[in-house]
C-alpha cells in the first residue's frame, strides 16, 4: 500500500506563547510574596509585643508551623514544576525518534495528500455486502463505494475526488466500513492506515506526529516501521 510521501524528516514546531509552566510561576511569585509579607508581620509582632506580656509560647509555635507550612507549599510548587517540565521534554525526545517513520493509525483517519488517501481494511467473516463511506472533518460523507467481501485484509486507495466528481481538498478523512452478513448481521471489521512522519509538533502539552495534515498523538500510533 502507497503511504503518504515523506517530507524531509527535519522538522519539529514548539511554541513561545504563554504557557501552563508561566501561570505556574505566576502563581509561585505570588505565594513567594504572601509568604514574605507573613514573615515580616510575624517579626514585627515580635518587635512589638508588651515585654511584661510575652506572646504566648503556644501561640508562637503555631505561627511558626503555619511559617513553616507555607515555605514547604512554595518548594512543593518548585519541585512539582519541575517534574512537569522534565516528563515533557522526554516525551519530547521520544516523540522526535518517530521522524522518517512510518506509523499506522487504526482510527480510521487518514491524510489526503496530492489526491491520494490509502487504507486498508479487515473483514472476520465473509460479508454478503460492504460499503465503504469516506467522512471529511466536518462529518460530511462526500464518497460512497462497495467494498470487498471475502473475509481477511483488503486495501482501499482514494483519489479525493467525491460522489459528484469533484475533487475534495487535501486534508484528514475518515474510512467506515459496513459489511452486512447474508443474514442481515453485522460483520466485525477494523481499518486502519499508514503513513510517514515528517514532522513533530511540541506546541501543546502532548507531541502530536504530524503525517501530512494529520496530527496523531503517540498513543493512537499502533505500529512503527523504521523502513
Amino acid at each position: 500500500m502507497t503511504t503518504t510521501p515523506a517530507v524531509s524528516p527535519t522538522t519539529v514546531a514548539t511554541s513561545t506563547s504563554t504557557t501552563p509552566a508561566a501561570t505556574q510561576d505566576a502563581a509561585a511569585q505570588q505565594l513567594s510574596g504572601n509568604f514574605d509579607t507573613f514573615l515580616k508581620l510575624l517579626t514585627t509582632q515580635l518587635q512589638n509585643q508588651d515585654p511584661t506580656a510575652p506572646m504566648d509560647s503556644n501561640q508562637f509555635t503555631q505561627e511558626l508551623v503555619e511559617f513553616s507550612g507555607v515555605e514547604q507549599q512554595i518548594n512543593t510548587n518548585t519541585d512539582l514544576q519541575s517534574l512537569i517540565s522534565l516528563t515533557q521534554s522526554n516525551a519530547g525526545g521520544a516523540a522526535v525518534s518517530y521522524l522518517g517513520k512510518t506509523v499506522t493509525v487504526t482510527n480510521g483517519d487518514a491524510a489526503l495528500v496530492n489526491g491520494e488517501a490509502d487504507w486498508s481494511y479487515a473483514l472476520g467473516a465473509q460479508s454478503a455486502s460492504t460499503e465503504l463511506s469516506v467522512t471529511n472533518a466536518s462529518g460530511q460523507v462526500v464518497y460512497t463505494t462497495p467494498g470487498e467481501t471475502a473475509s481477511g485484509q483488503h486495501d482501499f486507495s482514494w483519489d479525493g475526488t467525491d460522489n459528484n466528481g469533484n475533487q475534495e481538498p487535501d486534508g484528514v478523512y475518515q474510512l467506515t466500513v459496513t459489511p452486512i452478513a447474508t443474514d442481515g448481521s453485522a460483520v466485525q471489521s477494523a481499518v486502519a492506515s499508514k503513513g510517514v512522519v515528517d514532522e513533530v509538533n511540541l506546541t501543546g502539552s502532548t507531541p502530536l506526529l504530524m503525517i501530512g495534515p494529520m496530527a496523531v498523538p503517540i498513543s493512537q500510533a499502533s505500529a512503527i516501521d523504521n523502513d
